[in-house]
């Protein structure tokens, strides 16, 4: 990335702005010695603000730059100390969103230890499953998944958050160095059609990422940010990432809640929430706020929108939304802004500075505008492979994402689909997002899922789930007679279930995999 444009858009940001001269050099000294590590942008937020609030938890808690860092030393400390966790060992974090998770994280990479950051939806099965493949040396847990965990062999340490805490409180004396191997994160795959897969996330070696990001989403320096996306998903510690480098507030709580979130927005004044698709749905189906928050960003990411879901938020919430297209193998790929997703509601935007973004066919040719094919993306922070050791396709530099997609002719990106999740029914090619955009529409509809099951006849076909709103009938029929009026005969699901809502995994993504089992 070419340097004046990183020069301008940190101006913009208030990233450039002139600080106490021993600050500016504390923090420069901090990013050179300790590199682009949370920790490193941990200390070098604490070396220019260090009295600024670093997190706001909903229980009251409020640490400042400084103490956050302390707090994190202390814990990189004594697990050296106590259990002798040293460079490239791996520690699970099982967390939800509260101050505990960061210093936990923070404290593996000062030490050069590799951050397994546990879905806190996973059963205790998949739990054991992730302990073993991850080679977890200690796993970090909150209370509540106390029982969850007691599957997991006896010889694993397991620190709850009394003992998370001692570790702060009793952390012996000792100096930190900057350690031999950065520390890795690693972050599970979602896992919706089946086992999550360890990803090794890459350490930024500079500005370059961020610039990337916050050159299309307007945050600046010391915005009051709320991180709604679980932290342990890649959008969530994406937003902490760059709330980090922004010497930002974090206002976290632990679960979701809508009713509560609008009221944080208010009561902490934040300028941005972080959070997914899903997330935006429920604050729409609570009263107006009056006065709405001041918001000035809300990034999405994590799932597709459902169809018309931008539009609405924005004329409750203002032309503030803006939408990341990635993955946690490619980070990000595109990202749409207000006017593109007033003009194209379901757009993944356009490729940021910096990102290559190609439709290519099976043959790794690029296919013209408007013709579906393979969606590869490059980056600088494209993943480092599966902990397993398998990989994914790349061509040319790129990445395959998975997906299916198309650019229009102005260039906008749109997704079709997972490649996995296309049907082929009676011959034709069927995507069943287009269905689910459709049947998102009907005003009955609360949300919806469309997936393939076998047919002995078509080899394929489309069922729909859907989730009504309280007091809302739809007839199965009519629901198959609205979707023929608008698309071919081939897309109308010929089964149509209605559940009382979607399975979802944390990050707000429908679980496939249990939708099937109507279908045995």
């Amino acid at each position: 990335m070419d340097l004046p444009f990183i020069v301008t858009t940190l101006t913009r940001r208030g990233l450039l702005t002139p600080g106490r001269p021993i600050r500016v050099a504390s923090q420069l000294s901090a990013l050179r010695r300790w590199g682009w590590s949370l920790a490193g942008e941990l200390r070098q937020a604490a070396a220019r603000d260090p009295d600024r609030p670093a997190i706001i938890d909903e229980d009251g808690v409020e640490l400042t730059y400084q103490r956050l860092l302390d707090r994190a030393e202390r814990t990189a400390r004594s697990l050296r100390a106590g259990l002798g966790i040293q460079a490239g060992d791996r520690i699970g974090v099982l967390c939800r969103n509260h101050h505990g998770l960061i210093e936990t994280i923070v404290a593996a990479t000062l030490l050069g230890a590799d951050a397994v950051l546990v879905n806190t939806g996973l059963s205790p099965g998949q739990l054991a499953t992730v302990a073993e493949e991850q080679r977890l040396r200690v796993l970090v847990h909150d209370d509540e998944f106390a029982e969850r965990v007691l599957t997991l062999p006896p010889e694993l340490p397991r620190l709850d958050e009394r003992a998370r805490e001692e570790l702060v409180v009793g952390a012996l004396p000792g100096e930190l160095h900057p350690p031999e191997r950065d520390g890795r994160i690693i972050v599970l795959t979602s896992g919706t059609t089946g086992a999550p897969k360890g990803a090794r996330r890459p350490t930024p070696n500079g500005f370059g990422p961020l610039v990337s990001i916050i050159d299309r989403i307007p945050l600046h320096t010391r915005d009051r940010v709320m991180i709604a996306a679980p932290i342990f998903h890649t959008w969530g510690f994406a937003a902490l990432q760059v709330c980090f480098a922004l010497r930002a507030t974090i206002v976290l709580h632990r679960r979701f809640d809508p009713a509560a979130t609008v009221a944080a927005l208010a009561d902490h004044r934040c300028d941005a929430l972080f959070a997914v698709p899903v997330m935006l749905q429920r604050l729409l189906e609570l009263p107006s706020p009056d006065p709405r928050p001041p918001l000035k960003v809300v990034a999405v990411s994590g799932s597709a929108l459902p169809g018309g879901l931008a539009p609405r938020f924005m004329d409750v919430y203002g032309d503030v939304m803006y939408n990341l297209y990635g993955s946690t193998e490619v980070s990000w790929a595109s990202i749409a802004g207000p006017t593109d997703l007033r003009a194209a509601p379901t757009t993944a935007g356009r490729a940021p500075h910096g990102t290559r973004l190609e439709i290519l066919d099976a043959t790794g040719e690029p296919v013209p505008a408007g013709r579906v094919g393979r969606i590869f993306v490059g980056n600088e922070m494209l993943f480092e492979g599966y902990t397993s050791g398998a990989s994914r396709e790349t061509r040319d530099g790129l990445l395959d994402t998975g997906d299916l997609g198309r650019l229009n002719a102005d260039g906008l990106l749109f997704v079709d689909g997972r490649a996995d999740d296309m049907i082929v029914s009676g011959g034709e090619n069927v995507f069943p997002s287009e269905v689910e955009d459709l049947l998102a529409q009907l005003p009955q509809v609360r949300e919806a899922a469309v997936i393939g099951v076998p047919d002995p006849e078509f080899g394929q076909r489309l069922a729909a789930f859907l989730a009504l709103h309280p007091g809302e009938t739809l007839d199965p029929e009519a629901v198959r007679e609205y979707v023929r009026h608008y698309l071919a005969r081939f897309s109308v699901p010929r089964d149509v279930v209605f559940v009382k809502y979607l399975p979802r995994n944390a990050t707000g993504k429908v679980l496939t995999r249990e939708l099937r089992r109507y279908f045995g």
